[in-house]
């Protein structure tokens, strides 16, 4: 799933130690825009957060998972993001800036064919 808005809230980054090692996290808030623009906290972990060099005011695209968990009979939801795409940073391998692919050279139909089937 994807959500594109606008970061208006970098918290604090957080850490730990757990089993498995050190860990870190930092949430942003993104703002959705629509008639009732909607905020999501959205959670960056480990390297995703220096990869990500969020600022205010980014335009963002986060791909996102969306999990639950179960801790003394209460449900806590996190929304983790696994990549985020600046708008206009060009990090992604599509053809994001809408520019028209170069056409293909490679063949032509002057060639004959020489495939034995």
């Amino acid at each position: 799933m994807e959500l594109t808005g606008t970061v208006i809230a970098l918290l604090p980054e957080v850490t730990g130690q757990g089993k498995n090692g050190a860990w870190r996290k930092q949430e942003f808030i993104l703002e959705i825009p629509s008639q009732y623009p909607k905020k999501v906290c959205i959670a960056l972990w480990g390297d995703k957060i220096d990869q990500a060099n969020l600022q205010i005011n980014d335009q963002v695209t986060a791909s996102i998972d969306v999990e639950s968990r179960e801790y003394n009979s209460r449900w806590y939801t996190e929304v983790k993001a696994w990549k985020v795409d600046k708008a206009g940073s060009g990090n992604s391998g599509s053809n994001a800036g809408g520019q028209p692919l170069p056409p293909v050279t490679t063949f032509s139909e002057d060639e004959s064919d020489d495939l034995p089937f």
